[in-house]
């Protein structure tokens, strides 16, 4: 009798130094856990490095990518623009390898989902620009974490991560049929945006302030989709994240089954 195997999500990493000395790669636990207990899919950790990572290999041992956040800022020479120091840090690695894996599992038709950072390594990798600070556009509201007075980080997570603006989403789209809704509540941390989509981007969820906050590839043939907020963090309690982990799982079993 033939064994049932989960799919397997490749959870691309981010490039950190521990202790100023030790390069490694790193994937938030949350990333993982999202994809294991409510996508139902095995992560597997692969180095955002393009020297590590060969996409082609890689797309044959997985059923679906996740893209996920990061510290760094996808570079701006990536989309034509100067860059500034004080958009620091950045992994050009990362660039090298996300970029060229978006086109590569759209082309393919493997199930790719990318969740801030992935959302605008989406974007770019179809020819769009984000801006460095999108809070410093006109009308704009903040959408980095909560800090306190004295400017660190706040330190209870539930604060950081609580639902802090509305996204509406697009009649009939992509996430409206997901999600049940056409307005939801997110939370939001993050420096950069979409400026400019890219050829193939459909804007499909737009905060209060007009930012892009929801996105889906154009004519992909399995799941193509990005939000700005972070999706991984309690997709186990909240409705929302949920449904789009939980809908990111069927296209990987469907992948799975008719690859």
């Amino acid at each position: 009798m033939s064994k049932t195997t989960k799919p397997v999500v490749g959870v691309i990493g981010s490039a950190h130094v521990v202790n100023d000395r030790h390069n490694v790669q790193l994937v938030g636990q949350r990333n993982l856990r999202a994809v294991a207990e409510v996508a139902g899919a095995l992560p597997l950790m692969f180095a955002g490095s393009p020297d590590i990572t060969d996409i082609d290999a890689l797309l044959g041992a997985v059923d679906g990518i996740l893209l996920t956040g990061a510290r760094a800022n996808v570079h701006p020479t990536r989309f034509g623009v100067e860059p500034d120091p004080r958009h620091e840090p950045y992994d050009h690695d990362r660039d090298a390898t996300a970029l060229a894996l978006v086109e590569a599992c759209v082309e393919r038709g493997v199930p790719l989902f990318g969740v801030c950072r992935g959302l605008q390594e989406m974007n770019v990798a179809f020819g769009g620009s984000l801006h460095p600070e999108i809070r410093e556009l006109p009308g704009r509201m903040n959408h980095r974490m909560p800090r306190l007075d004295n400017g660190e980080i706040h330190p209870d997570p539930q604060v950081v991560f609580a639902d802090r603006h509305e996204v509406r989403l697009v009649a009939g789209g992509a996430f409206a049929r997901i999600l049940g809704s056409e307005t939801i509540r997110v939370n939001s941390l993050h420096g950069q945006g979409i400026l400019e989509p890219g050829k193939r981007i459909v804007v499909e969820g737009v905060a209060e302030d007009g930012t892009i906050e929801a996105i889906r590839i154009a004519d992909a043939s399995s799941f193509a989709l990005g939000v700005q907020w972070h999706a991984e963090y309690d997709p186990q309690i909240n409705p929302i994240n949920r449904a789009l982990f939980a809908a990111f799982g069927a296209a990987l079993r469907d992948r799975k089954r008719d690859p």
